[in-house]
């Protein structure tokens, strides 16, 4: 039998971050609340549990709203009001009043003391439980259906209807446009979902027996664009990783969407140094070291397989002397160093960590509850809006952030 709507009761679609935090927020300010969780998938907070390689990068340690609300290629605006209400610094709070203890890394992320993602899953299950949440997994909404006298009707994949009174989705990114069906019924828009946060695959695998070297201070320029980014970049078996990449994936997602993943990216791999400053370095070793082979090499940070790469991609022999080195070697040499350019085609989705560019248009949603403004008392939460954030705890911030507001708006006794 269908359920009769309950004017306290409250139905969340999707067992993630951004649904959790909803659920347990919402239960535990409103006691008199009855709070559902549904999930299709047969396990919640499943990116959760991969996060950070199984650690769980719960946040960044940046407790400023303006710069914090910089890291969102999309959502910057709304989010820069969101954290004056529930920032970084507020999440970390959250978790500590909890018990859990947060440390932060050299690059700003942050991760729980017991570098495990359980240590994060294990609380947040607590705290449903705690508040008397309901979580039902392998259960698949199909349809939203808004009754006439306010509440929601939810069509269930082989399972009987429910109905609610408030109603959250917080079912993440989808990949394709089609997926979002349900929710455009409702009278919403869609900007379409691309992939955010991809490696770079090279065309050609001139790189690929150099698989884990890392560089670590470079800058990866998309040619033709204004995209740029300074950061750590990494070796992969098909192309480019690391910090600095994903960036770029994240900020220049809908461009690189539309060129198909084909395009060309230079590199300066020795950034801050510019192409004088290389110069000048490459001619002080042909003459300060001009009996040894080039192969043989102290100025500049790379392991010694990278650098004989460079050599070969310079046409320059390993074994031949600095002193035999021609103005022309050491040209091509510091054009590959800095302004190394390699052709990109196709793209791999980092890890299990899938992050979309795309979904519910913020401006169809009031930026202090999440609340749709085209249908009463539905919300979204997380990665369903139009909000993606780069690498390094932000896309779970989002999701906490937009789960407090949710929770505080829905737990006020209407």
């Amino acid at each position: 039998m269908n359920q009769t709507p309950n004017s306290t009761s409250l139905i969340i679609i999707g067992g993630g971050a951004a649904g959790f935090f909803t659920a347990v927020n919402a239960a535990r300010l409103n006691p008199g609340l009855s709070v559902t969780i549904l999930e299709k998938s047969r396990e919640v907070l499943s990116k959760v549990r991969v996060s950070g390689g199984g650690r769980c990068n719960v946040t960044h340690h940046c407790f400023d709203p303006e710069l914090l609300s910089k890291a969102y290629p999309r959502g910057e605006k709304v989010l820069r009001w969101s954290f004056e209400h529930f920032q970084a610094r507020d999440t970390v709070a959250w978790f500590n009043e909890r018990g859990i203890e947060l440390k932060t890394e050299e690059d700003g992320r942050m991760f729980p003391v017991t570098d495990n993602s359980d240590t994060i899953i294990n609380c947040l299950k607590e705290e449903a439980a705690s508040h008397g949440v309901q979580v039902r997994t392998k259960t698949k909404v199909e349809k939203i259906e808004p009754l006439p006298d306010g509440g929601f009707r939810l069509h269930l994949h082989q399972s009987n209807a429910l109905t609610c009174n408030r109603l959250v989705v917080a079912t993440g990114g989808y990949n394709r446009d089609n997926a979002y069906e349900w929710l455009k019924q409702l009278g919403h828009s869609v900007n379409t979902p691309v992939p955010s946060l991809f490696t770079f695959n090279f065309r050609e695998k001139i790189f690929a027996d150099l698989a884990g070297i890392s560089v670590e201070r470079a800058e990866v320029h998309i040619k033709d664009t204004a995209f740029s980014e300074i950061g750590p970049v990494l070796f992969t078996h098909w192309g480019l990783s690391g910090p600095a990449v994903l960036k770029l994936s994240a900020w220049a997602a809908r461009e690189l969407y539309e060129r198909e993943y084909r395009y060309d990216v230079q590199i300066n791999w020795l950034h801050p140094m510019n192409e004088q400053g290389v110069r000048n370095e490459l001619t002080n070793l042909r003459s300060d070291q001009s009996r040894k082979q080039v192969g043989k090499q102290n100025r500049f940070p790379f392991p010694a397989r990278l650098w004989e790469r460079f050599l070969e991609l310079s046409s320059i022999a390993t074994e031949k002397r600095w002193a035999d080195i021609s103005n022309k070697e050491i040209h091509d040499l510091t054009q590959q160093l800095t302004r190394g350019s390699y052709s990109i085609q196709g793209k791999t989705t980092y890890k299990e960590e899938f992050v979309t560019c795309g979904g519910i248009p913020l401006h169809e949603v009031d930026p202090d509850t999440l609340e749709s403004k085209t249908v009463p008392g539905l919300h979204f939460v997380g990665e369903v809006l139009d909000i993606d954030g780069i690498t390094g705890g932000f896309n779970f911030q989002a999701a906490w952030t937009n789960g407090w507001l949710a929770a505080q708006a829905i737990a006020e006794p209407s």
